[in-house]
């Protein structure tokens, strides 16, 4: 058994540790209502922005753009989203093993046909042990999403597929559910699919639009604007999803202490214990002696 200074020492410690992670997990906690607060306010406008294309679309109107062609894979750019600290679970490891899981698809294209758009640093850091060169620093765009930088990024993107430098665009984030759940999503950024199912309450229903000026110029704003914005809100989706994984982290880690705190408490009470009844029997035997 331990001796009392050993086990008053672990006591300290753990106590000490508790402490941090109560803190860390408050402040994840205040962070994460705020990016919540952030993605609830834009994914409905986002959400309805695409519906809103794809009635627009499936009504018959023929609308030709460079960002819903398909053509055959020769270069792929792959957008990771991830975050610049730990601590936050397996938020990281998860996101970097799915990662390479999707490297390994297009191995046989050739790592130079391979473009990687790392957004954290955990993942930047992935990416760089995996012998792959990024594309660019998008560490500031983890810590505080900005619609400007997602802008720039999707702008990017958006021209190089257009020069056909890239075929084929894909993200990879995680979708944040609930403080508790956060799934793991893959999706095609472009070129930008047109199939998706309609809703329940619209299928039979042929949807009517009159467009001014006309359907190339409407479509022509339209699309870009989609993409930005599907890029910011996949940004703040990410940023919510880390919050959320830290802030169940750091409880985890503050229950797990308070359990261990539990059982010093118990140890040193019965080593304490033992103590004093060897010095009674010592006393005892001495005055018999």
């Amino acid at each position: 058994m331990a001796s009392l200074k050993e086990v008053k020492g672990r006591i300290a410690s753990v106590n000490n540790t508790r402490k941090i992670t109560s803190a860390m997990k408050m402040v994840a906690s205040a962070k994460l209502h705020k990016a919540q607060a952030a993605i609830e306010n834009m994914l409905p406008y986002e959400r309805r922005l695409n519906h809103i294309l794809t009635n627009f679309l499936s009504a018959g109107s023929e609308v030709e753009s460079p960002f819903i062609v398909k053509r055959e894979v020769k270069r792929v750019a792959i957008v990771v989203f991830a975050s610049n600290t730990s601590l936050c679970g397996g938020f990281n490891a998860n996101i970097i093993r799915h990662m390479t899981d999707i490297l390994d698809e297009y191995t046989s294209q050739g790592m130079e046909n391979v473009l990687l758009y790392p957004v954290g640093r955990k993942v930047a850091e992935g990416v760089k042990k995996l012998g792959f060169k990024a594309e660019g620093d998008f560490q500031h765009m983890a810590d505080k999403p900005s619609y400007q930088e997602a802008s720039a990024l999707a702008e990017d993107l958006m021209r190089r597929f257009l020069h056909r430098d890239i075929d084929k665009v894909e993200l990879l984030y995680n979708h944040f559910r609930s403080t508790a759940v956060q799934v793991l999503t893959r999706e095609t950024y472009l070129p930008i699919d047109l199939t998706q199912e309609k809703k329940e309450e619209d299928k039979g229903r042929i949807p009517d639009y009159i467009v001014e000026p006309s359907v190339d110029v409407v479509m022509g704003e339209l699309l870009p604007k989609v993409l930005r914005m599907k890029m910011f809100t996949v940004l703040l989706d990410s940023n919510a999803s880390e919050h959320a994984a830290r802030t169940m982290a750091m409880q985890i880690a503050t229950d797990n202490a308070n359990d261990l705190l539990q059982d010093l408490t118990v140890m040193y009470n019965k080593s304490r214990q033992q103590a004093i009844t060897n010095e009674l029997l010592d006393i005892v035997g001495g005055s018999m002696a």
